[in-house]
């Protein structure tokens, strides 16, 4: 009980940094009493607010879903509570998880704390997942669980100098979350370190009745060193949007993994450079097609302009659905539409298949591709708002072809740079390697 307390003493703390959409104390406490109960020992973790929780608000950081609560757990919620996992509360995130800042929530933004925050600026934590990074940031929960469709939550895992990762597409059950896209969409682990990742892991996998996409994890060998590894470097990957900074420690990380034994291969993945358009409109057509049956009849907020079905539909979703989330709405009916599904969407599928198997393709000759995480370390509030956040999508570039692939990835955090702000790598391996890929990441993140 004691870790417990320590949590929700912790959370309280740090309110100003809008981590929490809702706190579920008593709730915790009482998990936490039953886990002993069962001969289980208790720790604390939080849940990023787009999975189903029964008997507590899930909002996805939206108006839409303000006063919504389902009457199930997502089934990865049930299996970390089976295990001890105590819910300290719902971290926000930016709306229906558009977006890398985690600053376009209906219940405000998120605010990194590896950095002092002001009335009017802060640092920004990264997203989608922002809430559950500086969950772990802040040290108030042993477990955060994300989501990862294209980066959220290897993103702010970089940002805030913690572990993120993403499972191979599939080991995860998806059942309960709301999906955003659903070939894309992972369940996703941030915890400090990546024994932790594994860990966190290994109590939640498993195949899950509820959902078809869900997949076993094989058995496979520890890694205790590196050497003899083969390491794949993506020509592509420095790109005119890295900084000097990012660049530096990715070369680092390639060298010390030289210096202890592995082999170090270039790689050329071409593709890789339409791999945000790809992402973009496939994305769109999903986003477009799973956010209809939020017609506000069901469920949802509801407009008091509701003189026919067709007036209350309209002013229901533009009242309580954010610019980001209506703009991708509108570009996926586009794209879905019968004259322009041939152009777009059909052409970025075949984008994606072939982004697929060049990577995959690589994966017969290296065992890690390492890659920077994003462009650099954590951006202010106020330089993204001054661009009204279109800055966002350079840091997509490095992490949205694991999605595509549905690979695992893990994004380690590996310094700190002249600003004193952390960054980090992200490593990727071959689907169900997930084994291999945190025993390459503890060793890295233990250098």
């Amino acid at each position: 009980m004691h870790r417990i307390e320590a949590a929700i003493e912790k959370a309280v703390r740090y309110r100003p940094h809008g981590i929490f959409i809702s706190e579920t104390f008593e709730q915790a406490r009482q998990q936490a009493r039953d886990a002993i109960e069962r001969g289980v020992t208790p720790f604390p973790v939080a849940i990023k607010d787009c999975f189903l929780t029964a008997n507590t608000s899930t909002t996805c950081a939206s108006q839409m879903l303000d006063n919504y609560t389902p009457p199930v757990n997502a089934t990865i919620v049930d299996r970390i509570i089976a295990n001890g996992g105590c819910v300290i509360g719902k971290t926000n995130l930016d709306e229906f998880c558009m977006g890398t800042s985690s600053a376009l929530g209906h219940f405000g933004p998120v605010k990194s704390a590896v950095a002092e925050i002001t009335s009017d600026d802060w640092l920004i934590p990264g997203g989608s997942s922002g809430g559950s990074a500086v969950a772990i940031q802040t040290g108030i929960v042993d477990l955060a669980l994300g989501s990862d469709t294209g980066g959220s939550t290897r993103n702010p895992a970089a940002f805030n100098g913690v572990f993120g990762f993403k499972p191979t597409y599939g080991v995860l059950s998806r059942h309960g979350l709301i999906p955003l896209v659903n070939s894309l969409d992972a369940p996703s682990i941030f915890a400090r370190s990546a024994e932790k990742c594994w860990e966190f892991l290994e109590l939640s996998k498993g195949i899950d009745s509820a959902d078809s996409t869900s997949i076993d994890l094989p058995e496979l060998p520890r890694i205790e060193t590196v050497k003899g590894l083969k390491v794949g470097v993506p020509l592509e990957y420095h790109n005119e949007c890295l900084s000097e900074e990012a660049w530096k420690h990715w070369n680092r990380v390639v060298n010390f993994l030289k210096k202890e034994g592995a082999s170090i291969q270039l790689l050329s993945l071409p593709t890789t450079r339409f791999s945000l358009a790809c992402y973009s409109v496939i994305a769109a057509a999903d986003v477009a097609s799973n956010m209809a049956r939020y017609d506000s009849v069901a469920y949802g907020h509801r407009s008091a302009k509701d003189n026919n079905t067709h007036e209350l539909y309209a002013s229901s979703r533009s009242e309580s659905l954010n610019d980001v989330v209506r703009r991708r709405i509108f570009a996926g009916n586009y794209f879905l539409m019968k004259q322009y599904r041939k152009k777009y969407l059909e052409k970025a599928l075949k984008i994606r298949r072939i982004i697929n198997d060049e990577l995959l393709n690589a994966f017969k000759d290296v065992d890690i591709i390492v890659t920077p995480t994003a462009t650099g370390t954590a951006p202010k509030y106020s330089e993204l708002r001054g661009t009204l956040f279109s800055k966002e999508d350079d840091d997509d570039y490095f992490t949205q072809a694991a999605n595509l692939a549905g690979i695992p990835s893990i994004s380690v955090p590996v310094g700190a740079c002249e600003d004193g702000l952390p960054i980090g790598v992200q490593l990727m391996a071959n689907r169900l390697k997930d084994r291999t890929l945190c025993d390459v990441a503890h060793i890295l993140g233990n250098r």
